[in-house]
């Protein structure tokens, strides 16, 4: 018998020591219960101005008890939520609904029994007692609603306060996995500009590796015309002459290609005037343009268009942007030749060169700037799919912007730099 009670005293230790309820609230919440019992009980004994001064010293004791309880309650129910454990919006959403439903329903029944027992006062048939005073039953009912008032505000202030940790734990958990991210994405333009850096590395070597043999076929070619050939040799001959500039031209392509897109370019920097420039290559393109069969219009700007750049890069730019017009453009057709300061800013010198294209141009812009790939897919021009994507290596590595703009059957290449 020693030995149970023993057991009784040490379980009730332990259940106060662990804090599973608060004494203080525990013991507010019987003296209030005791108070409301008083009053029931000794009804006809006290005034309604008295009875009305009792229950409101008795639901502030009352009160008191049961916000420390339920929030006692509340913390070691959901201890687990004070734990450093993930908890997204949906779990706080199901776990505030049960937690509120609970405390509805517990009011509910404390409402319900506060009605009946004023309709047994307002319906009395002598249960009650002869003296019918109706304030109690009138402070019980505002007392619990009083009450469930006072614990919904507390379950609410609980769960919202476990809303913003919520919160800002998806927003520690968001910003790592941003971080992640951030660093996969990081990697990943490592690898892709360290396998560009070998492409570029790649063509640069094997250009320089084919130029040295190609130099040495070129030479005996010239020597293989000096001798005397049959008219059938020499065209051959002449055939292969053709096919070895177009390859040693496509190599230098290449090559330049190579240099610019791996940002080796070294710049000689000076002040000349684009449109002397563009002059100059239409007087070294003359013999192409007069065969063309092509009408060249040039528009070009009255004001200054001095410019502080790369004077050979800028000729390889405009140079190139010129013998693709001459290249795709449709026979016995205009090529627009246009330069003009913007008008808002002064500050930019742009060039516009438009041609009629000779074939049906089923591209966009991005298309055209890849590597390789020709306008005229057909190959029946003698393009080889690099021109652009040299004018644009070339314009980025000089600060400019290079554009093309398709419309129809109308090709506009569009170039702006900064005075």
């Amino acid at each position: 018998m020693d030995t149970k009670w023993k057991n009784i005293v040490e379980k009730i230790y332990f259940f106060f020591q662990k804090k599973w309820i608060s004494i203080p609230g525990l013991v507010l919440t019987v003296f209030g219960l005791f108070g409301f019992g008083i009053m029931i009980s000794y009804r006809r004994s006290y005034s309604t101005k008295l009875i009305l001064f009792f229950g409101l010293f008795v639901n502030i004791y009352m009160g008191i008890g049961l916000i420390l309880l339920l929030k006692q309650y509340l913390k070691q129910q959901y201890q687990e939520w004070n734990e450093e454990r993930e908890h997204d919006y949906e779990e706080w959403k199901v776990s505030e609904s049960a937690s509120r439903k609970r405390i509805c329903q517990a009011f509910a029944i404390c409402g319900i029994a506060a009605v009946w027992y004023l309709y047994s006062l307002v319906n009395d048939n002598g249960y009650w007692g002869w003296y019918r005073n109706y304030a109690t039953g009138y402070v019980l009912v505002i007392s619990v609603l009083v009450q469930f008032l006072a614990a919904k505000k507390v379950v609410r202030k609980f769960w919202y306060g476990k809303l913003d940790g919520v919160m800002a734990q998806m927003d520690r958990i968001q910003a790592v996995r941003l971080e992640e991210a951030l660093e996969i994405e990081r990697k990943s333009l490592e690898k892709v500009s360290r396998s560009d850096q070998l492409r570029v590395d790649l063509i640069t070597n094997v250009s320089h590796d084919l130029k040295t043999p190609l130099t040495s076929m070129v030479g005996y070619i010239e020597l293989i015309k000096k001798e005397e050939l049959s008219d059938i040799v020499r065209d051959y001959v002449e055939v292969v002459s053709a096919r070895t500039e177009k390859l040693k031209e496509m190599i230098n392509s290449l090559f330049s290609l190579a240099k610019a897109s791996s940002g080796n370019v070294e710049l000689h920097k000076e002040n000349f005037e684009v449109n002397r420039l563009i002059e100059q290559i239409f007087a070294d393109m003359d013999d192409r343009i007069r065969e063309s069969g092509l009408e060249f219009a040039m528009q070009l700007t009255d004001m200054s268009t001095q410019i502080y750049s790369d004077n050979s890069y800028f000729y390889r730019i405009c140079q190139n942007l010129i013998e693709n017009a001459l290249k795709y453009s449709a026979k016995g057709t205009r090529v627009f030749v246009k330069t003009y300061l913007k008008e808002e800013t002064r500050k930019k010198i742009c060039i516009e060169i438009t041609n009629t294209a000779g074939y049906f141009m089923d591209f966009t812009k991005d298309d055209i700037l890849e590597r390789f790939v020709r306008g005229d897919q057909s190959r029946t021009s003698e393009g080889n799919g690099l021109g652009l994507a040299i004018v644009s290596a070339y314009a980025k590595a000089l600060d400019g912007e290079f554009d093309i703009r398709i419309d129809c059957d109308q090709f506009k290449a569009c170039l702006e730099f900064e005075i």
